[in-house]
């Protein structure tokens, strides 16, 4: 704890828990946060479409997935109202060569949904996946698994791509440098608790200025054997996690590939337990004009004065005689709590972001959880959570 400051000569003395450590007083930080001159412009919240997908998805070119083939995968994905969906198989289950296997699938075309081009990258050190609007040459990729985090990163550039960080906790955790991704897989299938850890890694990043997308993925590998003679061990877990266990939202320009990328790269996004879960929205008010100027995603320069803050849920699936438990979050630690009730619940907050230096907020919805009839028994693994928001960031720098 502080206790008191000692100056002696061209040196300053703190005392730490009964420790003196000294400092130079002229000391300046060079990397201290300055003022920030080249935000980029926000923006519309109104020029845009919210779109539902999942974007972690296993199909048969999965060694381990059974009776989920790219066919059944698009089909059940149109059934239940997607509008997007990637199938990332692992790559090493074909030594890189995903170009040729399940991209080369007769049912492999892009439609409704609309199908991203990715794969699940399956290494030593952990697991990501990749995201891309167009095809890519992700043999490259695959063949520098093993080597350092900056040949990794030279030629992930090179490609153009999103890479994102897989179940970065726990078995096959991220084992790279969070510098070189582009999201974070922060809600990894219906199971709800074991992502805690996810959350924190997040968090942190965060805290550390690194601007990084929130996203989720079931991880779906198993669908349900037409048969009970096509059943494998890992058959019943169709039941409690597949396809949209959870889901992500993401506010697109248009309903295209490149602009699902853009949205994830941008943090316009939500994660739902579902897809007929209720959405969470979280927006801004810069000057307090009663106009929302900015949503989740977005980075604004903080003026030192107050913001009002606005979270809503959206969707058929609100309950009007519920009640939802928003917990928003300040720079990594729990800020307040807000309880939300009505037909079009909406709460408001208003805080003031500092001046100088960084700062976000982020919010988890809890309540009733809602039904999803073809995967009946994720509701119990995702219960008490709603969704949850990416940030909104103040001052965060875009050349870090």
């Amino acid at each position: 704890m502080l206790a008191s400051h000692l100056f002696s000569g061209l040196l300053a003395f703190t005392l730490f828990s009964g420790v003196a450590v000294a400092q130079q007083q002229d000391h300046v930080n060079p990397w201290a946060p300055t003022e920030l001159h080249n935000l980029a412009p926000i923006a519309s919240l109104t020029d845009g479409v919210w779109m539902k997908g999942d974007l972690h998805v296993h199909s048969g070119h999965s060694k381990e997935a059974s009776n989920n083939s790219v066919g059944h995968i698009l089909s059940y994905a149109n059934s239940i109202g997607f509008d997007y969906i990637a199938i990332t198989d692992h790559d090493n289950h074909v030594l890189g060569d995903v170009a040729h296997n399940t991209w080369t699938d007769p049912d492999y075309k892009s439609g409704s949904p609309i199908l991203l081009y990715g794969a699940e990258w399956t290494t030593t050190r952990g697991h990501g996946n990749v995201f891309s609007a167009t095809s890519y040459d992700h043999q490259r990729l695959y063949d520098v698994r093993d080597q350092r985090d900056i040949v990794v990163g030279a030629v992930k550039k090179e490609l153009g791509v999103h890479l994102s960080a897989n179940h970065p906790s726990g078995k096959d955790h991220f084992g790279y440098s969070y510098d070189m991704v582009d999201s974070i897989e922060v809600w990894n299938s219906a199971l709800w608790s074991k992502n805690a850890n996810a959350i924190m890694i997040w968090d942190d990043m965060l805290s550390s200025g690194r601007k990084l997308t929130g996203r989720g993925g079931s991880d779906a590998h198993h669908g349900i054997p037409d048969t009970p003679e096509q059943a494998t061990k890992n058959s019943a877990q169709a039941k409690y996690n597949y396809i949209g266990t959870p889901t992500t939202w993401v506010f697109a320009k248009e309903r295209t590939r490149r602009a699902v990328i853009d949205a994830l790269t941008n943090g316009r996004v939500s994660v739902s337990a579902n897809p007929y879960a209720p959405r969470v929205e979280f927006y801004a008010d810069l000057d307090q004009d009663g106009k929302m100027d900015i949503m989740m995603g977005d980075n604004a320069k903080a003026t030192g004065k107050p913001v009002k803050f606005r979270v809503q849920l959206t969707g058929k699936a609100v309950l009007a005689d519920a009640t939802y438990t928003v917990k928003v979050v300040k720079d990594g630690n729990p800020f307040n709590t807000y309880t939300l009730m009505g037909k079009t619940p909406i709460a408001e907050f208003t805080d003031t972001p500092a001046e100088r230096g960084r700062t976000f907020y982020r919010v988890t919805v809890e309540g009733p959880a809602t039904p999803y009839p073809q995967v009946p028994e994720s509701m119990k693994l995702s219960e008490p959570m709603v969704g949850l928001s990416n940030p909104i960031y103040f001052n965060f720098d875009p050349n870090f």
